[in-house]
């Protein structure tokens, strides 16, 4: 039996993020971390570990003097031109890091148009990705990417959805009565990771986290073989944790 995961930390705000990003990009010669906290209001507990994923993801870099100057990566996200490709790129390089960190293919997945789509995944191996035996966009109430994106809509966007694409029982364990998966979806707290517990396929299991950007709906998403089940509270709540820098690389 797969336990439903309790909240796990909350995630490093993408907002504080922006703040110090900003903060170090008002300062071309460099900005020493004391100067940054001053101008950004942020206490060291907060400001080490935010400067620490900064530097992991490219976004500041620490020079000779241990002043902090802008990175590539921010450089590449705000050139208008290159933007999009850039994005990407640095999207699957995130996603490779967190696939072979959890142990499990990872999927960024979007609403867009009306529509569930997935638009970037990390497999391999030994992290097989699901079989698309039936078609995601056909198959959001009973998928963890599905349900976490409908649960970013109001009432009204998740029941033309549902008009649009009716429910169908994929396995036994499927939500098929509109009413209940509703209510579901109403009540599930934005700090728990969306689960799939075979629902959409018999011998794999699903956890999704919200990408919140602005209006944007979107999605970080696992899938695990049913026989690592026992695995997906952990990766589920790593997953979790690991969202922010996805967060920050679309908000920039």
């Amino acid at each position: 039996m797969v336990l439903m995961p309790e909240p796990t930390a909350p995630f490093h705000s993408v907002q504080y993020a922006l703040r110090v990003l900003e903060a170090v990009a008002r300062h071309a010669g460099g900005v020493t971390d004391v100067q940054i906290g001053r101008e950004t209001g942020l206490p060291v507990g907060h400001l080490s570990p935010l400067l620490s994923m900064l530097r992991h993801e490219g976004y500041v870099e620490r020079v000779a003097d241990g002043a902090y100057v802008v990175g590539d990566s921010l450089v590449l996200l705000g050139s208008g031109a290159t933007r999009r490709e850039a994005l990407e790129r640095k999207l699957q390089e995130t996603l490779g890091e967190l696939r072979d960190t959890v142990g499990a293919a990872v999927y960024i997945s979007r609403y867009i148009d009306g529509e569930v789509r997935i638009t970037q995944y990390a497999d391999g191996p030994g992290t097989p990705a699901v079989n698309e035996w039936v078609d995601f966009r056909s198959a959001a109430h009973a998928s963890a990417v599905g349900k976490c994106l409908l649960t970013q809509l109001d009432l009204d966007g998740r029941r033309d959805h549902l008009s649009r694409h009716k429910i169908a029982r994929l396995t036994s364990r499927t939500i098929t009565d509109e009413k209940v998966l509703l209510s579901k979806l109403d009540s599930q707290p934005a700090s728990v990771p969306v689960l799939d517990l075979q629902e959409y396929a018999i011998g794999t299991v699903c956890a999704a986290v919200p990408l919140t950007a602005g209006s944007a709906v979107g999605c970080l998403a696992l899938s695990l073989p049913i026989e690592h089940a026992h695995r997906l509270r952990s990766a589920a709540d790593t997953l979790n944790r690991r969202a922010a820098p996805m967060v920050l690389s679309l908000a920039i």
